[in-house]
């Protein structure tokens, strides 16, 4: 009966930490959740068009929101579902593909870097960074927020999402599988 429990036991963390997947009937974009331990991580793919349209709407260039638009755009959501605050910091958070070394996702502040380069208006970086994901955040029971994220990933290719939050004095992990990044088509 004790190994039972300590299989099971073992288990339950895998378990809390399996996606959900689904797909908009309108736009045929995907989105992928998860929830474990406090925190809920929601990834909804924004399409390459969405991405330009919404960069230029806000004063980018097309040459310069095409930059951002040929990177693999999500919608991301942080929840916080448990009864204690959380804390997260978006330069632990890492994603990798299959048979690659786990990568950061690109900071802001190097976003920011490379807007200065191609000439963007300072109103048009501003419009940027409010709609990015935060940084860093705490979260107390029941808040939530949203934002941009973008990884260096092809069209239609797949990586895994490792987030990073602390909860209670401890670092905690969870990741999302599979998640595939929109095609040109979507």
């Amino acid at each position: 009966m004790r190994l039972l429990t300590l299989a099971l036991l073992a288990a339950w963390p895998l378990a809390a930490l399996a996606a959900e997947q689904s797909v908009d009937a309108d736009t045929g974009l995907a989105t992928w959740q998860t929830e474990t331990a406090g925190i809920q991580v929601r990834l909804t793919q924004i399409s390459p068009n969405q991405a330009r349209g919404f960069y230029q709407a806000r004063g980018f260039s097309p040459e310069a929101a095409e930059r951002y638009a040929a990177e693999c755009v999500f919608m991301t959501v942080v929840r916080n579902v448990g009864g204690a605050p959380i804390r997260h910091q978006l330069a632990d958070w890492r994603y990798e593909q299959a048979g690659q070394p786990p990568r950061t996702i690109r900071s802001k502040t190097q976003w920011e870097r490379l807007w200065k380069q191609l000439g963007v208006a300072e109103a048009a970086r501003i419009a940027f960074t409010w709609a990015q994901f935060p940084a860093t955040q705490t979260f107390a029971p029941g808040d939530w927020n949203q934002g941009m994220t973008s990884y260096s990933v092809p069209r239609g290719g797949a990586f895994t999402l490792r987030f990073v939050w602390r909860a209670d004095g401890k670092q905690h992990s969870g990741k999302l599988e599979q998640v595939r990044c929109a095609d040109e088509n979507a």
